[in-house]
């Protein structure tokens, strides 16, 4: 049975719905999702559950359980870290996760597992409904909407400001009103995980007239020194496994190379990603261990598999970011492409090695486990000459 999608505010509670009855936000604590709390409330709600899935992004929960119990409802942390990592970036690793040759995908990563999680929430509680802030101008809209779909969850799913926008003023007054001025604090729209810190909207609404402050990146900042960095990373069956030959888990791998890559000024982008109705926008990113991980991937799979193979693979890796992209995560296609992606990922075994400084990273040696390539050309003419030779024999 496919759910209904809730697009207003009016939609929320329609005809008889019982107010009483749980519901399931969404919750990042920022303006968005802290003022549908509020909303909730004054539309006499009173069994609201505002979910908080944790995906890496080293952040206090403190201030939102306190935004939670000024408003009267319950906050569920959710921890996601270990299954975002297993089941979203290293498959995203894998295919190559780049939209358009311009920044890795981040968004499209976490918003079907948030989906997913909240889903289970909800049907601990017994809700039908869940709600998200995502508005026509975000591209978490259609992602969060898909997953719901593509999960089957049967209940009331959407954002109410799909149709019923409410502006940045209108939210700021009404949150001071019970005790929450300081939500109009931020100037920019911020999502960050453990893979990506990503900014839009505010100040840098317009590609053609946009400044970044240096204060708004954490990860990417130059260091204090020029000091080279030599750097190996190891991988095994497709997956990043060691940081310099020390073994370390994925999620540990990452949080290390965020502050080690970036410190160099590497990882940033700045990319215009399009919205359902083919309009663009403008988002900044940060990711200083996706941009080395993605390059060593590509290097050692390139030393691995037939150039014929790599082709078709770079192909399926467009296809699957974007059903990754348009929130069909969890629909056959980008599971078929998955297939072969895997199948390909199986013989990318071995390591990269790199050396580091700022703003610049040069490659050193690649070594495959099991190589297609040449050490030593000269020895291979002779042998293949050779073999030619006694062949015709």
């Amino acid at each position: 049975m496919r759910g209904k999608v809730v697009r207003s505010f009016s939609g929320i509670f329609p005809g008889a719905a019982d107010p009483a009855l749980p519901v399931v936000t969404l919750f990042s604590g920022g303006l968005d999702s802290t003022y549908l709390l509020n909303r909730l409330v004054a539309m006499g709600a009173t069994d609201v559950h505002a979910v908080t899935v944790e995906l890496g992004e080293g952040e206090s929960h403190e201030a939102k359980q306190e935004i939670a119990d000024r408003l009267g409802v319950r906050l569920h942390v959710i921890d996601g870290r270990r299954e975002f990592v297993e089941d979203f970036i290293r498959p995203a690793i894998a295919a190559q996760a780049v939209y358009l040759d311009t920044h890795p995908i981040s968004s499209s990563l976490s918003r079907p597992l948030i989906a997913k999680l909240a889903l289970g929430l909800a049907e601990e509680l017994g809700a039908h409904t869940i709600l998200h802030t995502a508005n026509r101008s975000q591209n978490t809209l259609r992602r969060l909407n898909g997953a719901f779909e593509l999960l089957g969850f049967p209940g009331r799913y959407g954002s109410p400001y799909d149709l019923d926008p409410v502006d940045r003023e209108q939210k700021i007054r009404e949150l001071k009103e019970v005790g929450l001025a300081h939500m109009g604090e931020r100037v920019v729209s911020g999502d960050s995980n453990l893979w990506c810190r990503e900014f839009e909207s505010g100040f840098l609404d317009d590609p053609e007239d946009y400044e970044v402050p240096e204060d708004l990146y954490q990860w990417s900042r130059i260091g204090a020194t020029d000091a080279r960095d030599r750097l190996e990373i190891g991988f095994a069956g497709g997956v990043p496994v060691s940081v310099d030959g020390t073994p370390l888990p994925l999620d540990t791998l990452i949080a290390a190379l965020n502050p080690r890559v970036g410190s160099h000024g590497l990882g940033r982008y700045a990319g215009l990603e399009h919205l359902d109705s083919g309009v663009k926008v403008l988002e900044i990113r940060e990711m200083p261990a996706a941009w080395l991980l993605l390059r060593s991937y590509r290097h050692l799979e390139s030393a691995v598999l037939r150039s014929e193979t790599i082709r078709e693979k770079m192909h399926l890796e467009q296809l699957w970011v974007r059903e990754a992209l348009e929130g069909r995560w969890y629909g056959e296609l980008r599971r078929s492409a998955q297939s072969f992606i895997d199948t390909c990922a199986a013989e990318v075994t071995g390591t990269v090695r790199w050396r580091l400084g700022a703003g610049h990273a040069g490659m050193d040696a690649v070594i495959a486990k099991r190589p297609l390539y040449l050490r030593n050309r000269e020895d291979w003419e002779k042998a293949s000459v050779s073999a030619e030779r006694s062949a015709v024999r």
